[in-house]
């Protein structure tokens, strides 16, 4: 395995969660750790948190991934910073939940444009940056994206989107030496959807599980690419 000390990594919806925890873990291995939030102040927050960790560097933006040229400014001032970019966690991400008979065109909307537009703009204006570094894009998307339900047509529009279109990028970008992939979370302890964790979310998929896994990831030689990766919790409870 290589090694991923000092490498520089972005990391969208990085103030809480999933991004949260991978954040976490990428700056325990020593990595210069970039952020994104929609509002500044969760992200000055998450990195007054993640700066007790002690290792690493860390940097927090405010940039909505609906915004391509915010997507820029955040890369712009990454180089300017720390010189170069070598992996992008595209993270951030909406649900929005309920009946097609219910669902509102509002909550269609952002759904797509936060989860499936918005991973097309981090990608857009970090892969310049990428294919200099040869580094790795990697996007969140869930089982939603290969598993439909009631309820999820919105979310399984954008997830299962975001699946074709991340295998689509790394059959674009890999003769330039760009590693891309997707991993495909179930069930996952987070404030995603307004939920609060709580002691009952034990048996899901920790946010640091998913950032170990993203770190032994990065570290893989880079001539193997694992380019769609699903995760479960290993005991969910018995319904």
């Amino acid at each position: 395995m290589q090694s991923i000390e000092n490498k520089v990594v972005l990391i969208t919806g990085g103030s809480k969660g999933i991004g949260f925890g991978i954040a976490e873990s990428l700056l325990k291995e020593n990595m210069k750790v970039a952020i994104t939030s929609r509002s500044q102040k969760a992200a000055d927050q998450a990195k007054d948190k993640l700066s007790k960790i002690g290792k690493g560097e860390i940097m927090a933006f405010e940039a909505d991934v609906r915004d391509l040229a915010a997507q820029q400014k955040v890369i712009d001032q990454i180089i300017t910073g720390w010189g170069h970019l070598d992996v992008v966690i595209a993270n951030a991400g909406v649900g929005n939940f309920g009946s097609i008979e219910d669902l509102t065109p509002e909550q269609w909307n952002e759904t797509i444009e936060v989860n499936l537009t918005g991973v097309f703009n981090t990608l857009k204006a970090t892969i310049p940056s990428i294919k200099s570094s040869k580094g790795f894009i990697i996007t969140i998307a869930s089982l939603a994206g290969t598993n439909f339900f009631a309820g999820g047509s919105a979310y399984n529009a954008s997830k299962f989107g975001l699946v074709g279109f991340t295998q689509a990028v790394m059959l674009d970008l890999r003769q330039h030496g760009v590693r891309v992939s997707t991993i495909m979370p179930g069930s996952v302890t987070s404030h995603f959807n307004h939920h609060e964790p709580s002691p009952d979310d034990a048996w899901k998929i920790q946010p640091e599980d998913l950032g170990q896994m993203i770190a032994d990831l990065i570290k893989i030689n880079p001539r193997t690419l694992p380019s769609k990766i699903e995760v479960r919790p290993s005991m969910p409870p018995k319904k």
